[in-house]
């Protein structure tokens, strides 16, 4: 499947019956709880990202959560 994560094309090895949005942070090694996910220009909540399944062509932006003082 390609995708394109934040600017760049990426090709993840995910058949379409399991391709979920949780399922592929894992795979390109992000954390959940320290990202927020865009999913074509719709924000996605966590607790939803195991119900989202991703398809050819589609857009995500992922931002890191930093903390800092």
């Amino acid at each position: 499947m390609k995708i394109r994560v934040n600017g760049e094309e990426k090709i993840i090895e995910l058949d379409q019956e399991n391709a979920l949005l949780s399922t592929a942070l894992h795979h390109m090694g992000y954390k959940p709880s320290t990202i927020v996910v865009e999913l074509n220009n719709l924000i996605i909540n966590s607790m939803k990202w195991e119900k989202v399944k991703l398809k050819d062509g589609d857009n995500l932006e992922i931002v890191s959560i930093v903390g800092g003082g």
